[in-house]
């Protein structure tokens, strides 16, 4: 973990799994575009580390988003902040675990970075650490559920919206990154920690590829 890495709180409580970590390989998600190079996904699971009960579904069509872990599930600052950027409207789609539906949403790939931010992070707030940042994005956000406004400021632990399934996303999670400007051509993604005890100076950590950890309540 890089000693310069943004620390954060983790924008969450309960019990997730870390996907797409820069624990495990930079660019995390395998590209530099729109700042994503440190970028970390967090999908909600239950006590059997799944996302979502297993079904003929899960194996050959798209399933309903509500019936995942995390869908809904409250999303909040991870540092005092002042609300930089909001977009909400987006739509969440059915979820897709089955390979069979994930090869034409692959395919549509190319299309949704060339449609820009809205249809890459779907629902999102940035926020702003500081007067020119970093600034920290939450996207994937649920439909209608954003409650704030730019120019708000924020504390760690103030509600900014749901967990979603807008955006480019398979199944319900959370995406967060850190970014040095809000030029999306042009901005470098910033390394991030996040501390073991929200709101308390002390261990940070980065979570490594498919580790499941428990991050309390809110």
């Amino acid at each position: 973990m890089p000693p310069d890495a943004v620390v954060l709180d983790l924008p969450f409580g309960g019990r997730w799994m870390a996907r797409n970590s820069p624990a495990r390989r930079v660019p995390s998600h395998g590209t530099d575009l729109f700042g994503s190079t440190y970028a970390i996904d967090f999908v909600a699971v239950g006590d059997n580390d799944l996302p979502a009960p297993r079904s003929w579904r899960s194996a050959l069509s798209v399933e309903a988003p509500e019936i995942f872990r995390g869908f809904g599930e409250p999303i909040v600052a991870p540092a005092e902040v002042t609300v930089a950027l909001v977009h909400d409207g987006e739509p969440d789609h059915s979820a897709r675990r089955s390979q069979i539906t994930l090869l034409p949403y692959t395919l549509g790939q190319a299309r949704r970075v060339r449609d820009g931010i809205p249809a890459i992070a779907g629902n999102h707030v940035v926020l702003a650490l500081g007067r020119g940042g970093p600034f920290i994005l939450l996207a994937h956000l649920r439909c209608g559920t954003v409650m704030v406004d730019e120019g708000d400021r924020l504390v760690a632990g103030d509600r900014v919206g749901e967990c979603g399934n807008s955006g480019n996303s398979t199944q319900p999670h959370v995406h967060v990154q850190a970014t040095d400007s809000l030029n999306w051509t042009t901005t470098r993604g910033l390394p991030v920690a996040f501390r073991r005890d929200r709101g308390i100076d002390g261990e940070t950590w980065l979570p490594g590829e498919s580790e499941v950890f428990d991050a309390g309540t809110l």
